[in-house]
């Protein structure tokens, strides 16, 4: 009789052990994402509303622990900001689209809890 109560504490103990882990893991994985607050204005320093901005990152856990490339498609207000949600950090492709300017995209790596990026875009080349 004995020996079963002291298996019924092993078992206890080590799922209690398992689920402070799983605590730990979803906690780190929380703390290495990365919101970005990005501003995009014209050649004349003039912000561009309206703007589409695609934002490209890899995104583990996908098919036998693969990462994938997932997208976020978001528009700029009228001055010119967008706020990006929690996505995890490393190299992440931006890309923004506006009527009248010319197409912007750039990877930039970040590493930090909180990041501002300034894009400035530049006129169409002129077609003759």
């Amino acid at each position: 009789m004995c020996h079963q109560s002291a298996r019924g504490e092993a078992l206890l103990v080590a799922q209690s052990g398992s689920a402070s882990a799983n605590g730990k893991a979803q906690s780190n994985q929380e703390s290495h994402t990365t919101r970005i607050k990005l501003v995009v204005t014209g050649s004349d320093g003039k912000p561009v509303g309206n703007a589409s901005v695609y934002v490209r990152f890899y995104q583990s856990g996908g098919f036998l622990r693969h990462e994938k490339l997932a997208e976020l498609d978001l528009k700029t207000n009228e001055d010119g900001s967008v706020k990006v949600p929690a996505i995890p950090q490393g190299k992440i492709l931006i890309q923004v689209i506006a009527k009248g300017w010319h197409t912007f995209g750039k990877w930039y790596d970040f590493q930090k809890d909180e990041e501002s990026v300034q894009i400035q875009l530049e006129p169409p080349p002129h077609w003759y």
